[in-house]
């Protein structure tokens, strides 16, 4: 299938690399079909990738792996919500994803770890929620942590 998209031109996936929000995610809840768009070049070291909506060309968000900024990343939610993932969570293969923020000063880059985006991806069915870590912050700085992983890897 072909996704049109504003930033990656059109891109060809398949029916299942289509994560579905029943809910929506926060701030965007009208669009429910997604994919994971990655630089393919770059995939070992890829850092950030993007969650491309399928129904809308200019919806791209950033993301990441929690872990990355923060190796201690475990999220506190509700297990009602996580069970509209599917019927055997406890043994299902999911990932969690936090947004970005990339304003023009990149030094001022930030990730979202209140609200953590978590993907079954057996059934791939996703959501978004507010995780109950009262330490977990919404825009928790990152350039600093990513420069450095930069870094390091150039070594």
């Amino acid at each position: 299938m072909k996704i049109q998209t504003k930033w990656f031109g059109e891109i060809d996936t398949t029916e299942d690399k289509i994560i579905t929000f029943e809910k929506g995610i926060i701030g965007f809840e009208d669009f429910k079909k997604f994919t994971i768009v990655v630089d393919a070049e770059k995939e070992s070291e890829n850092t950030i990738m993007w969650l491309q909506s399928a129904e809308e060309p200019s919806l791209a968000l950033p993301i990441i792996k929690p872990e990355i900024v923060k190796e201690d990343y475990d999220p506190i939610v509700e297990d009602e919500l996580i069970k509209s993932l599917g019927e055997d969570i406890e043994n299902a293969y999911l990932a969690v994803y936090v947004t970005i923020t990339v304003p023009s000063d990149l030094t001022k880059m930030t990730c979202n770890l209140k609200a953590p985006i978590i993907v079954n991806m057996d059934t791939m069915k996703g959501t978004q929620l507010i995780a109950g870590n009262e330490d977990y912050q919404v825009r928790f700085p990152i350039y600093d942590i990513l420069d450095a992983k930069k870094q390091k890897d150039g070594e």
